[in-house]
């Protein structure tokens, strides 16, 4: 557990953040090897900034729609409010931003996202849509290093529910985020014990705890 300091976590949200509860309530455990220290959003209306803000965090808002087109600008001050909170781990949790080059690099191999599909299938949106269209049997949720290129970072772990029957994209959704809310903690809790290694495109984890099953879900 990184010499058995806690990691310090930002956490990044745009809506209501209902994966950033599960990891809230992951790190409540003693021996959890992070601890939130604030939670940001590029909307001011957010409302998983209320929630978080009433769980005791600090929080703030950076809102893009004050820096038009200029996405260097913008992630220029929200670097600069993580770092004022000496955010050391990174989580996007529902963060609808795409992020630059520059922004990434600051982060790199100390940010992490959750995607609601099995990548490398699914890039992008509107992927329950996509998964039922394209007539797979399996779907599910990955977490994941972000890198500059738009979910193709190093993979952390992974999740599957069954496609079934009659399956709408909204009940494949809502199975997927049971799925989500599962693995982010898990994903979270290795990163943050010190004991992820990234090779190319796989990630190496040293604590047998970690091996196999417990990062499939």
């Amino acid at each position: 557990m990184n010499n058995g300091a806690k990691r310090r976590v930002g956490i990044l949200i745009s809506g209501r953040g209902s994966n950033m509860l599960s990891l809230i309530e992951a790190a409540k455990a003693p021996d959890f090897p992070a601890q939130i220290v604030a939670v940001g959003s590029n909307k001011p209306e957010a409302k998983g900034l209320e929630t978080a803000s009433k769980e005791g965090f600090a929080t703030f808002a950076v809102d893009h729609k004050l820096y038009g087109k200029d996405r260097e600008a913008f992630e220029r001050d929200l670097d600069a409010k993580l770092r004022e909170n000496n955010v050391e781990l990174l989580v996007l949790a529902g963060f609808l931003r795409l992020l630059t080059p520059w922004f990434v690099h600051q982060w790199q191999g100390r940010m992490i996202n959750i995607h609601p599909a099995l990548l490398p299938s699914f890039t992008g949106l509107h992927t329950h849509e996509r998964a039922l269209t394209e007539g797979v049997r399996i779907h599910g949720a990955t977490v994941h290093f972000v890198t500059a290129e738009m979910d193709v970072g190093p993979i952390i772990a992974q999740g599957a529910v069954p496609v079934l029957d009659g399956d709408t994209p909204d009940a494949l959704a809502a199975r997927v985020l049971e799925v989500e809310h599962r693995i982010y903690p898990i994903a979270l809790e290795a990163v943050a014990s010190g004991k992820v290694h990234i090779s190319g495109l796989r990630v190496k984890i040293d604590n047998s705890e970690h091996e196999g099953d417990s990062l499939i879900a």
